[in-house]
């Protein structure tokens, strides 16, 4: 019918124009620019008045036409499942336990015990630095401390027994506790000359050469790394304080190494970027083999939302009426092959890849139409294909 009324408007057309063919060909060989116009003006109108009515025609044609060739369309049973919804932010890998090891005593670094990569406990011995005579110095106080002490208990055993004056076992007790400080005091300097492992972990880098001189605090000597309590720290937007908190659900995805991970928050920031209007969680996230590395990019998908018995459909079947209004069809069965579109208004709520969370308008056990919605009318005949 189309095709047919598409045609007689063109033989419409060329039979109100055609016919004035002579008369065009006259003007344009007269020459004359104002009576040219005023034809162009008078067939123009003649064509906007045939197409006010073809389309008229039209109108009243899709609205009437009863077309007995059902639609083909693909369906889908409505179901009650569990919907959940996530937040993305990224984030970065990060470990406590990844330290530069600086020297606390200055000197030359005379032995580097570990090498690049090598495992170490905590208290090893890393690397020693020349003590320049320091050892000397305690070994000469330690003598002194021992004569001191020698001293005092002699004092003390005469004092105990009334023997001697008071004054010379507090003198000997003087003595003898300034020299253990001060031994105390030497010894704390020269356990300084040698850098032990302040945890369990990898040597990644010796970065000082041994021989060379280093300085306390300054000189940057081995760093250490331990791989073992990884975590994932990530800004969230502050809108997100309410719904985000310690045991909220997690995944998390390191694309470098094709990984994914599920956890939960440990930790929430009580702190307001002011910069950003972000907070910080922390996700920690295993290691077992060693493949994720400190400063690795994450993607963090925190669930901020959850709906143990909701009814969701794909969010790419609906449609926005003229009061904008979301619709979607329904497919209502005639016989075990034919059905009826019918129009449904539906209340939404969370999208979540493609899945659209519906508070009202559809109930379980209700068939939607997937394939083909957008090309149909309320109440037009469908045939399903599944």
């Amino acid at each position: 019918m189309k095709k047919l009324l598409y045609i007689l408007s063109i033989t419409l057309l060329v039979i109100s124009c055609g016919g004035k063919t002579d008369s065009v060909d006259s003007l344009l060989e007269g020459g004359d620019l104002k009576a040219i116009k005023a034809k162009k003006g008078e067939l123009n109108h003649q064509q906007k008045l045939l197409r006010e009515d073809i389309d008229k025609l039209n109108a009243y044609i899709q609205s009437e036409e009863k077309d007995d060739k059902a639609v083909l369309v693909t369906t889908q049973v409505v179901k009650d499942t569990t919907f959940k919804h996530f937040v993305e932010v990224q984030g970065n890998v990060e470990t406590d336990q990844n330290i530069i090891l600086y020297p606390e005593y200055s000197g030359v670094l005379t032995r580097v015990y570990v090498k690049q990569g090598q495992k170490v406990t905590k208290g090893q011995r890393l690397a020693l630095i020349d003590d320049g005579g320091l050892s000397s110095q305690v070994a000469q106080q330690e003598t002194q401390m021992a004569l001191a002490k020698t001293t005092f208990e002699r004092q003390e055993r005469l004092w105990d027994q009334k023997i001697g004056s008071e004054i010379q076992y507090l003198e000997a007790k003087a003595n003898y506790e300034a020299t253990k400080n001060a031994t105390n005091q030497l010894r704390s300097q020269l356990s300084k000359t040698v850098i032990t492992a302040p945890f369990s972990g990898v040597v990644d880098n010796i970065i000082a050469d041994q021989g060379q001189v280093v300085n306390q605090g300054q000189t940057e000597v081995i760093r250490l790394v331990n791989l073992d309590n990884m975590y994932v720290k990530a800004s969230v937007p502050e809108n997100y304080t309410k719904t985000v908190e310690k045991g909220t659900a997690v995944n998390v995805n390191l694309a470098s190494i094709g990984q994914t991970y599920k956890g939960i928050v440990r930790q929430v920031g009580n702190y307001i970027n002011p910069d950003n209007r972000t907070f910080d969680v922390e996700i920690e996230i295993p290691n077992k083999d060693g493949f994720v590395k400190p400063n690795l990019i994450a993607t963090v998908q925190l669930n901020d939302y959850s709906n143990a018995n909701a009814v969701t459909i794909p969010a790419n079947i609906l449609q926005e009426n003229s009061k904008g209004e979301t619709i979607v069809f329904l497919y209502e069965a005639e016989n075990d092959s034919i059905g009826i579109a019918k129009k449904v208004i539906l209340e939404i709520g969370y999208t979540y890849e493609n899945e659209i969370e519906v508070k009202s308008g559809l109930k379980p056990g209700e068939t939607i139409i997937i394939e083909g919605a957008k090309s149909i009318r309320n109440g037009q005949r469908v045939t399903t294909n599944n």
